[in-house]
């Protein structure tokens, strides 16, 4: 990625099952995150010809980012910035592996580039490829007519193209996809049409839980619908809690009542020190609203959410996001740990292990948690959870420009390039502590 918002380059950026950025305020965490959310958002425009879906024009709009306008958000006064991904094998790619004129070209790898030109007049895409190596490519750029030129070519040679066929004028659909007209100008180039629908297939297992989560309510409603997530504030976790309670949550295990969704979240509350009970239902029969009941301890009086404290309402979006996506999705975190105790902080480090190693979801999370990043630490050094499982990064803001450090992090759990002051200086602390109560007691000795 290029010349995004406070990022002028990241340089190559591995995504793991469990990626993990932290920094300070203000360093840039979350505009890694922002630049994926940008584009599923875009994914699911019903505009083919928005090349960006920023969330700039609707008043009230309620995406997953609003960033302002397209030139709002490249880095300082550039006006071009680059986007790429890679998207590893799937199911989508297996079934059209083999392409055009017997040629052989394996796409378990496929990877994908975009280049957005934009200031305060326009927008339009400078250029596009879906390529894998030196094997393929497919590429759209525009030229200084302003029309685009198409260029595919296979293991290096350009397909060959049929005699007598007109030109025909090619733009761009959205910032990521090939026209219908695009599939004219080579012979045999149906398969072209799956690029598009590899990257739409690829960004829905996007699922995003944002950092402001909704505060606990007294009732819940529920008309009977499911869900595709939680929303972005956590705000459909009880409606989707009911609508898949009884469903699998580890599908390579038989069905049984430990595991179901309902069940599971609350093993996860218990788990986590939360609750020793936690239930839903309905407040009358038939009705469509519902209460969620706690209990803290096993002898405690059962109570609703709302009078539970904000730490169980907080963490509950998280955990039903955890276990209700479809296995292989991907789960996109701000902050997860926002307003939770310590050792609840450190418990979520298990539950995202859990998930990724057996439900097959990615999480990639942004967060300040060092409690969290600490237990991550502690499972790797007891063989829990491998290290090349995870890709965790610091990232720092150095004269206006953000900066991403990987962390080598070790097969002990050790992270052999920690920043100075990563997490403040607690050590610095605790003996300023000492030192100045020291002083104090001395001082009060002296004064009798």
């Amino acid at each position: 990625m290029t010349n995004f918002k406070s990022w002028r380059e990241t340089g190559p950026v591995r995504l793991a099952p469990l990626t993990g950025f932290f920094g300070a305020n203000s360093s840039g965490k979350s505009s890694l995150l922002q630049m994926l959310l940008l584009l599923k958002q875009t994914a699911e425009s019903n505009d083919p010809n928005l090349v960006l879906k920023t969330g700039s024009l609707q008043k009230d709009y309620e995406g997953y980012v609003r960033l302002g306008t397209a030139s709002d958000i490249t880095y300082g006064d550039q006006t071009e910035m680059t986007f790429g991904l890679m998207f590893e094998a799937s199911q989508t790619l297996d079934a059209f592996t083999k392409l055009v004129h017997e040629n052989y070209v394996d796409l378990s790898n496929l990877s994908f580039e975009t280049r957005i030109f934009a200031d305060r007049e326009t927008v339009h895409v400078s250029s596009l490829r879906y390529f894998q190596g030196d094997d393929f490519l497919a590429r759209l750029s525009r030229q200084a007519n302003n029309h685009y030129q198409f260029h595919v070519t296979v293991k290096g040679e350009e397909l060959p193209r049929p005699r007598g066929r007109p030109r025909v004028n090619i733009k761009p659909v959205k910032c990521y996809g090939f026209p219908q007209e695009a599939y004219q100008v080579y012979e045999d180039s149906w398969y072209l049409r799956f690029f598009e629908h590899i990257f739409e297939t690829e960004f829905a297992k996007v699922y995003y839980l944002g950092p402001l989560r909704e505060y606990p309510q007294r009732e819940y409603r529920w008309g009977g619908e499911h869900p595709s997530n939680v929303g972005i504030k956590g705000d459909l976790a009880i409606p989707a809690l009911l609508a898949g309670g009884d469903k699998k949550v580890y599908q390579s295990q038989k069905k049984s009542k430990r595991n179901r969704l309902d069940s599971r979240i609350a093993n996860c509350l218990v788990d986590l020190d939360l609750a020793s009970s936690f239930r839903v239902e309905p407040v009358a029969t038939g009705s469509s609203l519902y209460q969620v009941k706690l209990k803290r301890h096993k002898r405690s009086h059962e109570v609703l959410i709302a009078d539970m404290g904000i730490g169980v309402s907080q963490v509950l979006p998280v955990l039903v996001l955890c276990y209700y996506v479809p296995e292989g999705s991907t789960i996109i975190l701000e902050q997860p740990e926002l307003h939770l105790h310590p050792s609840v902080q450190a418990g979520l480090a298990d539950v995202f292990i859990d998930v990724i190693k057996h439900r097959n979801v990615q999480i990639l999370l942004e967060s300040h948690s060092e409690h969290l990043l600490r237990r991550l630490q502690r499972r790797i050094a007891e063989e829990v959870f491998a290290p090349s499982d995870a890709a965790l990064y610091f990232c720092e803001m150095s004269e206006g420009v953000s900066k991403l450090t990987p962390l080598n992090l070790n097969l002990f759990g050790e992270i052999d390039n920690w920043p100075d002051d990563f997490f403040g200086d607690l050590l610095g602390e605790v003996v300023g502590a000492f030192d100045a109560g020291l002083q104090r007691k001395q001082a009060l000795a002296n004064g009798s």
